[in-house]
């Protein structure tokens, strides 16, 4: 585990906010600063390093689920697949602040009761999203005619009753929201513009598979990348201000994940 920032000896403890993390340029990039300002110490868990803590997850007031090129289908390849949709269907709950990106958004649906398959197709690189009435309602109104950073190939299901906050042509499901306290996004509003590149030689070999106009999204990330970095920490920081009090939280426990099978079968 790597800490961040850390209260100095004497000092209240700041609260924890836990980034999953599977590989190391996906990242909190624009989010951090956002956590940051609102008084969260930022750690991350890498995934591939060994530091999976499930105790970790568990006792973070706020956990992000960050994105990676694995399947949550996967878990006979990468078995800790099954660790982290335990923890997260443990958070979802009891109602615990958990906000997923890409991968992160496709284990919080397993964890919620939910299917995810490989469809096939790709969709990567910016473009904006259609907002449902739901999710004009929802932080996400602030995503509204915004190009958001795109790069999945799987497709989650809703888990029962809950509605879609966004979709592109190609994945009616980019996005829901378990009650106030969980977000599940399946796009990136954290990539940070002036990293692109870490992206695109990290995930070179998928981009050629698939070919992927490289330049192009690079070009866009220079274009487009302040007007998300914006609205992305908006729509952040309004989930964060919606969270609801821990008390409440703890009141409305199981609401969030009913169904949900911690063993992600």
């Amino acid at each position: 585990m790597r800490a961040h920032d850390d209260a100095g000896p004497g000092d209240e403890r700041p609260p924890t906010a836990l980034a999953i993390r599977h590989v190391r340029f996906e990242d909190l990039g624009l989010l951090e600063p956002v956590l940051r300002e609102r008084g969260y110490a930022v750690e991350y868990a890498d995934v591939g390093s060994g530091e999976f803590d499930a105790r970790a997850v568990a006792d973070a007031d706020l956990v992000v689920v960050l994105g990676g090129p694995i399947g949550v289908y996967e878990a006979d390849e990468h078995p800790v697949l099954r660790a982290e949709i335990a923890a997260i269907a443990e958070r979802l709950g009891r109602g615990a602040p958990t906000l997923g990106i890409c991968l992160g958004a496709q284990l919080l649906a397993v964890a919620a009761g939910a299917e995810v398959r490989a469809t096939g197709a790709h969709e990567i690189g910016y473009a904006p999203l259609q907002l449902s009435a739901a999710g004009f309602a929802s932080p996400l109104g602030h995503l509204a005619g915004v190009p958001v950073l795109h790069w999945h190939g799987d497709a989650f299901d809703l888990p029962a009753g809950v509605p879609s906050l966004a979709a592109t042509p190609g994945f009616p499901n980019q996005a829901f929201a378990l009650g106030d306290s969980a977000l599940a996004l399946q796009f990136h509003l954290e990539a940070d513009p002036a990293r692109i590149d870490e992206w695109l030689i990290g995930h070179t070999h998928e981009l050629r598979a698939v070919g992927a106009d490289v330049r192009g999204i690079r070009a866009d990330a220079a274009r487009l990348g302040a007007e998300l970095a914006s609205a992305g920490a908006a729509v952040v920081t309004e989930w964060l201000d919606r969270m609801p009090h821990p008390d409440a939280a703890a009141a409305g426990s199981g609401a969030g994940a009913a169904g949900a099978d911690p063993s992600g079968q």
